[in-house]
């Protein structure tokens, strides 16, 4: 097994007081990550609203930190992360900030401490494009969009 990455972390004066992103359970990929709001953000429906952690990252190179919804927030009041996964570049120095849109019918509120998103460490390949006047054949070919499905 490899060596686990470390995540340097510094806190912002609004995030004092809350947990940092934490495992759930023993077998949990994501890390849940709490809203830094010095009191309730209400999201209306239809809306949209950049929620602050209240941290900043330093996340090593050759990884990235996916932030990704939370399936009871979707299931039980429809609140989705845009941009989702989003990425956390090695090199971003900013505050993590989570933006959550509210697609159901009523307005939400996001208190302090709530944990809104989740955060997935993953690593980084880093490609080379090489151009080609012919690419390889393949089964599939130029079948997309739901082709698999047929």
């Amino acid at each position: 097994m490899s060596e686990r990455p470390t995540i340097g972390v510094r806190r912002l004066p609004h995030s004092h007081g809350l947990p940092l992103p934490a495992y759930a359970t023993a077998g949990a990929a994501g890390m849940d990550v709490c809203a830094a709001v010095e009191e309730t953000a209400f999201i209306e429906s239809g809306r949209v609203a950049l929620i602050p952690t209240g941290l900043v990252l330093e996340i090593p190179q050759g990884f990235e930190v996916q932030v990704r919804p939370r399936s009871g927030l979707a299931l039980r009041h429809q609140i989705a992360v845009l941009n989702s996964p989003g990425t956390i570049d090695a090199d971003y120095r900013g505050e993590l900030q989570i933006i959550l849109a509210n697609l159901g019918p009523e307005p939400f509120g996001v208190r302090r401490g709530d944990r809104i998103a989740q955060l997935v460490v993953a690593r980084v390949e880093r490609a080379l494009w090489a151009e080609r006047h012919e690419l390889s054949e393949t089964e599939r070919g130029e079948g997309g969009f739901g082709h698999s499905g047929r």
